[in-house]
């Protein structure tokens, strides 16, 4: 069936799984699971012990993945984070896709996260497939008014070439400002990760390699959409 969505919107039980009377459970298996991480158990196994514990759905346990870090990682990262009046006049490197679903999610009531580390991630993912929404030019305007504000740039927006689409949104986003510049490249995880440029991402395998990442999505979210779905578990 195509998927005919037009906002990166909640997921049908999110109200449910994500509301006030289930976040307490949510935030106790994020610490519980980060304990574990922290002593060095298995990814996998230490969330099905914490999703059964807590009697987690698939998507809350998929949350509560994305939420948690080890006590190491959690150091790494706070480390490696630089502030946003750190980068002013400087380039930036941009992990196209995180950055613009979770800011996708943020104006279209879908769910954000905040993590324990601090950051801001969604929950929508492109399984292979990106499609625009109404919300995709919108994004793309103010991220560039807000940097543009702040004295950031020129940005490079790394995209993956294997996800469908990704060709039109670099395209997108040349067009939105001048100063941009938008890459299809076969894995912007591996860019993203050697030492260069800060880099603006929330995925967690590239925040715990690189040299210098600014939590842009927290940033503009906070600025833009303070009435933005925000489940905090950190």
């Amino acid at each position: 069936m195509p998927d005919t969505r037009t906002h990166r919107g909640p997921g049908p039980e999110d109200r449910v799984w994500f509301g006030p009377e289930a976040r307490p459970a949510l935030a106790a298996a994020v610490a519980d699971l980060s304990w574990l991480l922290s002593r060095g158990y298995a990814e996998v196994s230490a969330l099905k012990l914490v999703g059964d514990r807590y009697h987690l759905v698939t998507r809350q346990r998929m949350a509560v993945l994305r939420s948690a870090c080890s006590d190491e990682a959690l150091a790494r990262r706070q480390a490696s984070r630089v502030d946003l009046d750190a980068v002013r006049g400087r380039r930036l490197r941009i992990d196209g896709f995180n950055l613009v679903l979770t800011l996708e999610s943020a104006l279209g009531g879908g769910v954000v996260l905040g993590g324990r580390d601090g950051c801001f991630r969604d929950l929508a993912g492109v399984h292979g497939t990106y499609r625009r929404v109404e919300e995709t030019r919108p994004v793309l305007a103010l991220a560039a008014r807000r940097l543009a504000e702040w004295g950031v740039g020129p940005c490079t927006w790394l995209l993956d070439a294997p996800v469908s689409n990704s060709g039109r949104l670099a395209a997108m986003i040349r067009a939105e400002d001048a100063h941009w510049h938008a890459e299809v490249v076969p894995d912007p995880d591996a860019l993203l990760a050697t030492p260069g440029d800060p880099i603006v991402t929330a995925d967690s395998a590239v925040l715990d390699r690189c040299v210098a990442w600014v939590n842009l999505a927290r940033t503009l979210v906070e600025a833009v959409a303070p009435e933005a779905f925000i489940v905090d578990l950190g």
